[in-house]
């Protein structure tokens, strides 16, 4: 088990790549190798959008 307080990771500004605008993703876990699960939470400015792109292993997504 590992255990993380909340705020210990430092939240990561989104990559041009990926993102038009200001995007900020706080991600508190990634699955060990040879697991490809994660989660974040990604919080998009007003007028910031994400690039077109696919999830081959599916996405969900909550929206509030």
């Amino acid at each position: 088990m590992k255990i993380q307080r909340s705020g210990s990771i430092p939240s990561q500004r989104g990559s041009a790549d990926y993102f038009t605008g200001q995007v900020r993703i706080d991600a508190p876990f990634a699955g060990e190798a040879p697991a490809r699960v994660g989660g974040a939470t990604v919080t998009f400015e007003p007028g910031a959008r994400t690039a077109w792109h696919t999830h081959p292993l599916g996405q969900t997504l909550i929206v509030t």
